[in-house]
């Protein structure tokens, strides 16, 4: 077989794993969009600038107090070198916790891209998900989709819960923001040059981290679930953290049994009574 040949039938190759990539979102998305509608959660998409944000809420009157879920990195990558065509997540864990969360008033935030139509729109680059999705630029489009939403509601307080790389995004959004009342995360990259260390990924010199910003958040009451199974992002990245931080108000709890990916939603009610607290 010529060089030719062989060229040809990697660029095939290539292009199948994308279209069958393809289909297995679509039909993830497809029986997720089922589950939302059914969850009795509104949803709309939050125009900002070139991107459309996914939104889901719950809301009751007064709003007082508002929960807000950021949703995790999503399906980023096909594998360590081939980034994905669509970053809706494969499992939406911070879209479950929502979901699950008894409060009166709940806001789901999907991460730029995520549950887009499609095709995704003309502002979805790769580059949203990938090298720059903790940049200064994809923090100020969640800061700004948070700021539409709870524009209509004056006066109200946040309590920030991000998962994985959503956690990475609630701390940077407390350290900008100051209606701000608690943080949680969960599975939370707290760490982000420390977990592409372990993982030895390359770097990504636009990303902003949580660790840098956990001094200016000391007082702020927070608590960080990390799963004793967890080797993506493990208890280790949680408790470097905590001890940036140097603060009472900053708590770690290590959840037996729970991996990255694991069923969180299924304990989420039970680990929300152990509230943020500076004690």
């Amino acid at each position: 077989m010529t060089t030719k040949n062989v060229n040809k039938r990697v660029a095939l190759l290539i292009v199948i794993s994308f279209l069958l990539a393809s289909c297995a979102v679509n039909s993830r998305r497809s029986e997720m969009e089922k589950q939302i509608a059914s969850s009795g959660m509104t949803s709309e998409n939050l125009q900002i600038n070139t991107l459309v944000l996914r939104a889901l809420s719950k809301i009751l009157a007064p709003v007082n107090i508002l929960r807000v879920y950021i949703e995790g990195d999503g399906f980023a990558w096909i594998n360590r070198t081939t980034p994905s065509a669509d970053p809706t997540p494969r499992n939406p864990v911070a879209l479950k916790l929502a979901m699950a969360d008894p409060a009166a008033n709940v806001l789901y935030l999907a991460r730029p891209c995520q549950f887009a139509a499609s095709p995704l729109p003309a502002g979805c680059n790769l580059h949203w998900w990938t090298d720059r999705r903790f940049s200064s630029q994809a923090v100020d489009v969640m800061n700004d989709a948070l700021t539409q939403f709870v524009q209509r509601h004056p006066g109200v307080q946040l309590e920030l819960v991000g998962y994985s790389g959503g956690g990475n995004i609630a701390a940077l959004l407390a350290a900008r923001r100051g209606d701000v009342r608690s943080l949680r995360t969960v599975a939370g990259n707290l760490d982000v040059a420390y977990v592409n260390a372990l993982h030895r990924v390359s770097p990504m010199p636009q990303a902003l981290s949580a660790i840098d910003v956990a001094p200016q958040l000391a007082a702020l009451p927070q608590v960080h679930f990390t799963g004793a199974q967890d080797t993506t992002v493990p208890a280790s990245v949680a408790k470097r953290y905590q001890q940036a931080a140097d603060s009472r108000c900053v708590q770690v709890i290590e959840v037996p049994g729970m991996d990255h990916g694991s069923d969180w939603a299924a304990r989420w009610p039970a680990l929300l009574t152990s509230p943020p607290d500076c004690h």
